[in-house]
């Protein structure tokens, strides 16, 4: 220790540590605000996969189902200010199980790539040349860690460690990135 400094007690000492600790945990953007700038075009989205999900290939038809439900989650979360357990709980990736377990073509959903039009978040950027089974495999990922992180804290997500709501805005743009994707031109 340097000489001629004065130490802290150590009580103020440890009331620092656990201070400092509880606002590394605390996230005051556990309320979906960054929800806010995607909730109107959600609603144009969320139509257009009602629409697309009318045809007769079932596992196509599931998989879109399961993307507007999701998307509809996180709008309707917002909307009635729900927990990040809640809508965890609600996310669901069986549709994906289910085509994988079924060796679904993914080019199905969406023949090519991503292009830049498709894009209308700037945090997307780093997806443009990606294909509908590479982004439909990082969102079942990303569903499959914020399932894993739940049980593996005592079914909530409250007092982890883990950036929750950043997870969660990584999730929803990239649901809605492939929702695009599959709107846009061909």
């Amino acid at each position: 220790m340097l000489q001629g400094r004065r130490r802290l007690p150590d009580f103020l000492f440890e009331f620092y540590l656990v201070l400092g600790s509880w606002f590394l945990k605390f996230d005051p953007s556990m309320n979906l605000e960054w929800l806010k700038t995607g909730i109107g075009p959600l609603k144009d989205v969320i139509t257009f996969l009602n629409k697309e999900s009318k045809t007769s290939d079932v596992l196509k038809k599931q998989l879109i189902r399961e993307l507007r439900d999701n998307l509809n989650i996180f709008h309707n979360a917002y909307k009635n200010n729900n927990s990040p357990d809640v809508m965890i709980d609600l996310l669901s990736n069986e549709s994906i199980k289910e085509a994988i377990k079924n060796n679904f073509k993914f080019k199905k959903l969406k023949a090519g790539n991503i292009e830049p039009y498709h894009v209308h978040d700037d945090r997307n950027k780093k997806y443009i040349s990606w294909d509908a089974e590479k982004l439909i495999d990082k969102i079942d990922e990303k569903i499959e860690e914020l399932k894993i992180i739940k049980k593996m804290n005592g079914n909530s997500v409250e007092q982890v460690n883990n950036n929750i709501s950043l997870m969660l805005s990584n999730l929803y743009y990239r649901m809605k990135l492939m929702a695009d994707f599959l709107r846009g031109p061909k």
